[in-house]
């Protein structure tokens, strides 16, 4: 139907580039190839060619449309993503003027995540991004928008975490990403969003684990207790990959931590024993599912847990 609308030459140009349009979203929601993807790319261009000039705010949709397809192309480089940071920053001055706000904070949170993207191969500033999702928060407040919120309060924590930890201002950014994961679950839970819920426990238990603090036992304490919150969620039937991430890192906690809190120069045998068994089912998983090089990761720290163990181990026959 889509189809014959669009190429019916007695049709509206506006129509027949809307119809591409619903064409290109329909691939673009469930793309069962790349190719799926960069047709997709395709349609939104012809729709772009149809489209009349003086139809600003529907040729400004078309673009930002393009851009989603754009950033989830498959690829080696970053060719597609700075396609994808050109559509929207063509797109958001008309939608800024013509535009409704949900759909001006969609493209500036998609813009964030390109440029988020584009600043881990050095092309992008990381803080181009964080500003975007912050101008994207203008509109998807916590109360109405629950699920963008969270979703921008995570890549706000992920942005924080990636910037260079040289300065002085390392702690106040971690700090501050902490605290944005905690804001995200304020306004996700367990029942009703368990995905995000995971994600953001599992990235909440990274961020305090890996924060320089001057209370490192209580990090990982906190740590610990997220992960086991995402794990309520992920489990190696439902989400093998994700569930082994989190035991990875629930693992590199454990190596951290004393086995008796109140007794610290004790040691922590048990505690490296326990990370060594979620060690030993994140490796078989990562193996198993062809993640060569976090299953190459796994292994060297099995290798260094290892000759700790055996350390220990011969300490204890000498005493």
């Amino acid at each position: 139907m889509a189809h014959a609308a669009a190429n019916d030459p007695t049709s509206p140009a506006a129509e027949r580039a809307e119809m591409l349009v619903e064409i290109a979203m329909g691939l673009q929601q469930r793309p069962k190839t790349p190719r799926h993807l960069t047709s997709a790319v395709e349609l939104y261009e012809q729709a772009l060619s149809l489209c009349p000039h003086e139809a600003e705010l529907l040729r400004a949709r078309i673009t930002a449309r393009k851009g989603t397809a754009l950033q989830a192309v498959p690829e080696q480089g970053t060719a597609s993503l700075e396609e994808a940071r050109a559509a929207y920053e063509q797109a958001l001055p008309v939608l800024n003027r013509l535009g409704g706000p949900e759909e001006i904070a969609e493209a500036e949170m998609n813009l964030g995540l390109v440029l988020q993207y584009l600043a881990g191969y050095g092309r992008a500033a990381i803080t181009e991004a964080i500003s975007a999702y912050q101008r994207a928060l203008r509109t998807f407040h916590r109360q109405r928008f629950p699920a963008e919120y969270a979703i921008l309060q995570n890549n706000l924590a992920t942005a924080f975490l990636s910037m260079p930890v040289t300065d002085e201002r390392a702690k106040i950014r971690e700090a501050l990403a902490v605290q944005c994961f905690e804001d995200a679950l304020e306004v996700v839970n367990l029942i009703d969003h368990p995905v995000e819920y995971a994600m953001l426990q599992n990235n909440l238990g990274n961020a305090l684990q890996y924060a320089p603090s001057s209370h490192p036992v209580e990090n990982n304490l906190r740590a610990i207790a997220a992960y086991d919150q995402a794990l309520k969620v992920r489990s190696r039937a439902n989400a093998p990959l994700e569930y082994a991430n989190t035991i990875a890192n629930k693992a590199n906690c454990l190596w951290n931590l004393p086995d008796e809190l109140e007794r610290p120069e004790a040691g922590n045998r048990e505690n490296l024993r326990h990370a060594r068994t979620y060690y030993e089912e994140a490796h078989e998983i990562f193996t198993e599912h062809g993640e060569a090089g976090k299953a190459h990761q796994v292994a060297e720290a099995l290798a260094q847990l290892a000759h700790e163990l055996d350390g220990l181990g011969e300490q204890r026959h000498e005493h």
